[in-house]
């Protein structure tokens, strides 16, 4: 229920096939963008997770509200599917203003940021998805827009160029960004209020799986929902996706009903596994122990085992792995943990002193 609707990682736009339907993914495809519409919540006491975000952002819309002003621009960072487009909508909702949706990728000129900005209404929110990506030109119009409500439109090209002031109403920048560390420092510091979204814990990806089985009128018991938020990788996003499937499965091999059971053997059939790994996962995890003994191993190598891109298994899955303490990066290359040999029930080889290293990292 809280998360994105829009392509959030320009690596995840570049892939096809596998890689980019994955059922543990973060990017949202046409199905997942047609439901979360409808489970969307409206204000801030729906919105689930996310405690201190909410409770600053919430200070801030109502200090705005009493002052009968604009709210501050506002700049979200996280990874995808943790609720960015979702409070974006939120903030606009709360102010009882409009808004336009845009991201960075489709402003490639500053002409392109010219025409919305000058169509905007007194107190509408912009909401700008992966403003990183914006082109500089148009970057750099941004600065005087967010900071003198004013952009200057040049007419004519060469020494005859003329520079026309546009004066702009007030309105609220939403910025949203998986990469807040490639935003330039002049454009971070003008956004009056910034928040990082972090990872869902279990407990409140239960209650928004719970949330969204009511409104998607599934039954669904209090284990089943806790089987299902331990695989979702701490994603709303990728919560809400796993519920359908397994909903489709309780529908077609049993009663309907979402049990510990059902949920289990459902998520074994699309190949998640108890952590939130699925076969690309497993797949890395298992050529690296397997074929290179737990490493270390170069990336390149370890792509080629596993019959994937370079960008595939260094964009898609090191970073859930990483996260999970199933695999480090090191100088030396790929090295899987002590956690990664007992996720897969394998027992880690015994190496004599001198040999790649592993026994000092990991004590192996």
């Amino acid at each position: 229920m809280n998360w994105d609707d829009t392509t959030d990682e320009a690596a995840d736009e570049r892939l096809v096939g596998p890689a980019a339907e994955r059922l543990v993914g973060s990017v949202a495809d046409g199905e997942d963008q047609a439901v979360e519409a409808a489970l969307r919540p409206k204000d801030l006491d729906e919105f689930i997770g996310q405690e201190k975000v909410r409770e600053q952002l919430d200070l801030v819309l109502r200090a705005a509200r009493a002052r009968g002003a604009t709210a501050d621009h506002v700049l979200l960072s996280g990874a995808p599917g943790l609720g960015k487009t979702t409070l974006s909508m939120i903030i606009a909702a709360e102010m009882g203003a409009p808004i336009r949706i845009t991201s960075g990728p489709a402003i490639q000129h500053a002409g392109d940021l010219a025409a919305i900005l000058s169509s905007l209404q007194e107190g509408e929110v912009l909401f700008l998805d992966e403003i990183h990506r914006m082109s500089r030109p148009a970057e750099e119009m941004l600065y005087m827009a967010m900071e003198d409500f004013r952009v200057d439109v040049i007419v004519g090209k060469g020494p005859g160029a003329t520079a026309i002031p546009l004066e702009l109403p007030p309105f609220t920048l939403v910025g949203a960004t998986t990469r807040a560390g490639l935003l330039p420092p002049p454009l971070r510091d003008r956004f009056g209020f910034t928040a990082h979204m972090e990872f869902y814990e279990p407990a409140e990806l239960e209650r928004v799986i719970n949330r969204s089985a009511g409104l998607l009128d599934v039954e669904i018991g209090t284990e089943g929902a806790a089987e299902i938020a331990g695989r979702s990788r701490g994603t709303p996003r990728i919560a809400n996706r796993l519920l359908r499937r397994v909903r489709d499965y309780a529908q077609v091999r049993a009663d309907g009903i979402i049990t510990r059971e059902i949920a289990a053997a459902a998520l074994k059939v699309y190949e998640v596994d108890a952590r939130g790994l699925d076969r690309l996962d497993r797949g890395v995890l298992e050529a690296l122990l397997k074929l290179f003994g737990g490493g270390p191993v170069g990336l390149s190598t370890l792509a080629v085992a596993v019959g994937e891109e370079r960008e595939t298994v260094e964009e898609v899955a090191e970073p859930f792995l990483v996260r999970e303490g199933l695999l480090a990066r090191t100088p030396r290359g790929r090295v899987a943990t002590p956690a990664a040999w007992a996720h897969l029930g394998l027992t880690p080889p015994r190496r004599a002193a001198g040999g790649n290293g592993q026994e000092d990292l990991f004590g192996a």
